[in-house]
């Protein structure tokens, strides 16, 4: 599957009409807050020190979510931001690790090269790289490519550089600054690293600590006050900006949540630009997440064409029964004219 991103909202192309009935599901940001905590995400700031799995552990006790996960690791001694999925929103944590990430880290030269020379290596590393995953990393050690999108000298102090890195996911940036240490021929070292953005997440946007968060599930409990707490836990949609997405009509919604493949009678609008085999995310017309899927179709033949599948859902998010059942089990497959089409027995 592949997943193609752009900045801000994809426009989109309506394809039917139906109201959305309010008695059922919620608007992300206005879940009650038992399924927010079931549907969020936590944009947490990792310390140094702790591993991903502590700092996970840590978000699960204080929220007593029995169920949570984060998207990419960060080593022990890296700190920033680690995003936290809870509840069902763990299984929609997939869709970042596919978006590039950005990193601010300090790179130690082991003696002094002239700055124009760090610039023009450091230039080198730009685009497509080839890397060795370190000896200790959770990966088999096999030369691969990784996309280096952005790498750039911010400061320097000495035999100190201040570098910011936006690069595909899994390039590992302490072998980075390693192999532009060996370019120079002095040798390099990682001091330090930050990861300041995944996808559209960015710390600019809001970071949460640990403290923090303690902090707004007492008051809560306490007092039974929402307002700190909905600052830092946000609706897992949050992540979602710049990934083309489908509207599905309220009655095909839980025949989805079933696995049922989603024909074009059920789709409300989608986003322009859809190509076959490109990762969507599937919502409510309140804008709630149902599940991801892989389009079969493009935004044009869905356009053109009155039945037919058009995305085979690949994961479901959403809790079955948040919408009625307005559909009839069946050991056959639907009718091509159907809103859905029920997935084919392993």
């Amino acid at each position: 599957m592949t997943l193609q991103t752009g900045g801000g909202a994809p426009e989109m192309v309506t394809i039917s009409e139906e109201p959305t009935d309010p008695r059922h599901g919620w608007e992300p940001t206005k879940r009650p807050i038992k399924e927010l905590l079931n549907y969020g995400l936590i944009p947490l700031d990792k310390t140094s020190g702790p591993t991903s799995h502590e700092e996970v552990s840590w978000v699960r006790r204080l929220t007593g979510i029995d169920k949570a996960g984060h998207s990419g690791t960060l080593d022990p001694g890296v700190t920033g931001m680690l995003p936290i999925g809870l509840g069902r929103a763990t299984k929609a944590l997939g869709l970042l690790l596919i978006f590039p990430k950005e990193y601010v880290g300090i790179m130690r030269i082991h003696s002094s090269v002239p700055r124009a020379e760090v610039d023009r290596v450091v230039a080198e590393f730009t685009d497509e790289i080839y890397q060795r995953p370190p000896q200790r990393s959770s990966v088999k050690r096999e030369t691969r490519t990784r996309r280096v999108y952005e790498l750039e000298v911010l400061e320097q102090k000495g035999n100190l550089f201040l570098l910011r890195c936006l690069c595909q996911a899994g390039t590992y940036i302490r072998k980075l600054f390693y192999d532009i240490g060996e370019v120079l021929v002095v040798g390099a070292t990682m001091v330090e690293l930050r990861r300041t953005k995944v996808g559209p997440l960015d710390e600019s946007r809001g970071i949460v600590t640990l403290t923090e968060l303690d902090i707004a599930m007492q008051k809560w409990k306490e007092t039974g006050d929402e307002t700190e707490l909905r600052k830092v836990v946000w609706p897992i949609e949050s992540c979602l900006d710049g990934i083309k997405k489908v509207v599905v009509k309220d009655s095909a919604v839980d025949a989805v949540c079933h696995g049922a493949m989603l024909a074009i009678p059920g789709v409300v609008s989608l986003s322009k630009g859809i190509a076959k085999g490109e990762t969507v995310v599937l919502l409510t017309s309140k804008g709630e997440l149902i599940g991801i899927a892989e389009a079969s179709m493009t935004t044009e033949e869905v356009q053109g064409q009155p039945k037919g599948i058009a995305f085979p859902v690949r994961r479901v998010i959403m809790d079955q029964g948040t919408y009625p059942k307005m559909w009839k089990k069946q050991d056959k497959p639907a009718a091509e004219d159907a809103a859905v089409e029920p997935a084919k027995s392993p």
